[in-house]
């Protein structure tokens, strides 16, 4: 006799439902397993087994041939477990119940008990999608899929468990619906603006990147500060809205690194410059997102800028401008999405104090020239923000009374923020323009022209280059309240380009 249990399977960052069939015939004993999986799938014959024989139940004794459809979908990981022996038990008629609107997933240990397993968010906003009416999963997803509405969600702690249930013996409550916007509330500050001394220019410029999106370089000798400013700039981002927290569960659910219930704050990712390609924009053979896409609506972090290889850095030209990177592989296209805030940290040269008034600089030109080339001319002018972080002297060191706080330029950032939300209709800042939202929000009089054309013919500035002066100058009228772009807001713009003569 054969029977069907629903389940489902994570492709990229989409979930695909799954359809478990099994069919116990006369024949040797054996299991077999079809239908694209992978090794751990493969494995799930001996959990299986064992844990249904734990939980009370026979296996059956004789052919097992257990089907994953669609077959061209691959199955990986440990999440079909549960429905297997669910189908298993129905198809040898030891067990007996409705499978329709039904999902069930989890990792059986060989006692019975339900481990945690990744991407059930996904799978829970794949259910309701569908229409499917009840999803069963460890009690270790269960407040991650909770997030979703429209679906009843159960929280499993063994097989026996499920099976009382489902043959009506004991009940299982379906736990509430949980109200993300009630668990995001504001992180303590690890770090705060007012405890960095001195480096108001800097302090500025990451002011106007947190409220616009923007991308910053900031570039000094070795101890001005540039690893302290970018590390306190996760102060002063505004809190997340429930639709990105959301999105940002989904991705480190379905990436294994999920170390709550859900995200309620904007991450953070600083990569040591060692790192490979695949790591920071996501691939391998079952593609799973790299760095760039577990930043996003956050910051990720490259200090020491130019000593990642130049192919990595290069990687970063499509997401920076398109905010999304497409990985292709064999089993197929994936597109994850990228909309972080680049903060780079570079010295200006290898021994780090070109340019210092205090510190000679042991560099030939040679080595400087080959050090700054390091970071490709394309890649720079996708950066808005070029900003010097000078050397403090004791005094200003000393100084730091009068530093302004990390949660006075957030609310600065918070309603700048908001008027972007307000001029888009959705969750976008004013960096994400593209050249229609230039035209309709970036209108210029005809002195703020004038400045703008001065600038690009005395500093040969690029077409990019316009368009991100633009999007700044747009960001500090947002911070100024001004709806207009005046000349001030544009010649403080053209301050943080990179310049050429």
């Amino acid at each position: 006799m054969s029977s069907k249990v629903f389940s489902a399977a994570v492709t990229g960052l989409e979930a695909e439902l799954i359809e478990v069939e099994a069919d116990v015939s006369n024949g040797l004993p054996a299991t077999i397993i079809v239908g694209l999986p992978d090794t751990a799938v493969q494995e799930s014959k001996e959990r299986v087994k064992t844990a249904i024989r734990n939980a009370g139940s026979q296996y059956p004794s004789t052919r097992v041939s257990v089907n994953l459809a669609p077959a061209d979908v691959p199955k990986l990981g440990t999440q079909f477990d549960l429905p297997i022996a669910l189908a298993i038990l129905l198809a040898g008629k030891q067990v007996s119940f409705n499978t329709e609107k039904k999902i069930f997933i989890g990792e059986l240990s060989l006692d019975g008990q339900l481990r945690r397993i990744n991407g059930s968010l996904a799978i829970a906003m794949k259910a309701r999608k569908i229409g499917v009416a009840e999803l069963y999963l460890p009690k270790a997803n269960a407040r991650e899929a909770a997030l979703v509405e429209g679906i009843r969600v159960y929280a499993i702690s063994s097989l026996k468990q499920l099976l009382e249930h489902l043959l009506g013996v004991r009940e299982i409550l379906h736990i509430e619906t949980v109200d993300a916007g009630d668990v995001l509330s504001n992180a303590p500050v690890s770090l705060n603006m007012k405890d960095v001394a001195g480096q108001e220019t800097a302090k500025r410029a990451l002011e106007i990147a947190a409220a616009g999106g923007h991308n910053v370089l900031l570039s000094g000798p070795p101890g001005s500060g540039k690893t302290l400013l970018a590390r306190a700039m996760s102060g002063i981002l505004p809190d997340l809205s429930l639709e990105e927290a959301l999105e940002l569960t989904k991705i480190y659910s379905i990436s294994g690194r999920l170390t709550s219930d859900f995200i309620t704050t904007r991450p953070v990712r600083s990569p040591h410059h060692t790192t490979s390609n695949v790591a920071l924009v996501g691939g391998g053979t079952n593609p799973k997102p790299g760095e760039i896409t577990l930043s996003h609506r956050g910051i990720l972090f490259l200090d020491e800028f130019p000593e990642f290889p130049r192919n990595v850095l290069e990687a970063l030209r499509q997401p920076l401008e398109d905010g999304i990177i497409t990985v292709s592989r064999a089993s197929g296209s994936f597109v994850f999405p990228a909309k972080f805030t680049l903060i780079a940290a570079q010295n200006p040269c290898p021994c780090g104090y070109f340019g210092d008034p205090v510190k000679q600089c042991q560099c030939s030109s040679g080595q400087i020239f080959k050090y700054q080339k390091k970071i490709s001319g394309p890649l720079l002018d996708r950066i808005d923000l070029h900003v010097e972080v000078l050397r403090l002297p004791f005094e200003k060191m000393e100084n730091v009374k009068d530093q302004e706080a990390s949660e006075e330029i957030k609310k600065r950032v918070k309603t700048a923020r908001e008027l972007q939300r307000e001029r888009f209709g959705k969750s976008k800042t004013n960096s994400e323009m593209d050249l229609v939202g230039l035209k309709i929000y970036c209108g210029l009089g005809e002195q703020e022209k004038k400045l703008l054309k001065q600038a690009m013919e005395r500093y040969n500035f690029s077409g990019r280059s316009l368009h991100r002066i633009l999007k700044v100058a747009r960001t500090i009228a947002d911070l100024f309240g001004s709806k207009e772009i005046t000349s001030k807001h544009i010649g403080e713009a053209i301050q943080y380009r990179p310049k050429s003569e």
